[in-house]
């Protein structure tokens, strides 16, 4: 058969956007404003169009839906079941991105009415399959915790161990011994020291910088 033979199913794209904030970890959820699932909470997406590419339309749906820009996201996975849209046959391509709410100000427009941060501890019944898309991206975030520095990407230029282990105790939901953390972080070569924090009342702790050119694939923990 030739190719404009086969019924052509709609594409949309997901995104899935992260960030820590008052001690949570927190997801950039949508609440929309037309059919189906009006008045329901959704991951922020919509449809790509012909002439855009899956990346460009990720970009496009985010920035009209919530107001956020110049976010770097990285795809996700594919979800295609097939009655996973009340409106016909709809793939959706994930992306994912974890960003400094402090740096991002949401502004929501067209298919949505309204647009906040959640906690992944207290989220609201999601539109579509949208939970199960949110629960694949905290694995993949975990799994970016465990073997890349992206953690690295929310702190300020200098940081502390404390503070590196606390984005750790968030992600992962639990805690983890404090001396084995540290020994574990210095023993991989990838800080460099830039001298004692001498901003604080108690005993002040070293600080660090995240050294250049350290690779890609890392095994923090």
């Amino acid at each position: 058969m030739a190719a404009n033979e086969y019924p052509k199913p709609s594409v949309t794209v997901d995104i899935v956007i992260f960030t820590i904030n008052d001690n949570d970890l927190k997801l950039l959820l949508v609440k929309r404003g037309v059919e189906p699932f009006k008045g329901k909470w959704a991951i922020p997406g919509g449809f790509v169009k012909l002439d855009e590419s899956l990346h460009e339309a990720a970009k496009r749906e985010l920035a009209e839906e919530t107001g956020v820009k110049d976010v770097y996201l990285e795809q996700l996975y594919t979800f295609g079941d097939p009655k996973r849209d009340p409106r016909g046959r709809v793939i959706t391509v994930s992306y994912m991105a974890l960003v400094n709410s402090e740096k991002i100000k949401l502004s929501p427009s067209t298919d949505s009415s309204d647009a906040q941060w959640f906690s992944l501890k207290k989220l609201p019944e999601l539109a579509f399959d949208h939970k199960k898309i949110s629960e694949y991206a905290l694995k993949r975030l975990r799994w970016k915790f465990e073997y890349t520095t992206v953690a690295f990407s929310m702190l300020p230029e200098k940081f502390t161990i404390s503070q590196i282990q606390s984005m750790y105790e968030i992600v992962f939901g639990k805690e983890f011994d404090k001396r084995n953390f540290a020994k574990k972080l210095l023993s991989l070569n990838i800080l460099k020291e830039q001298g004692i924090n001498k901003n604080v009342s108690y005993r002040p702790p070293m600080l660090y910088s995240l050294k250049a050119d350290i690779g890609e694939i890392i095994e923090i923990i």
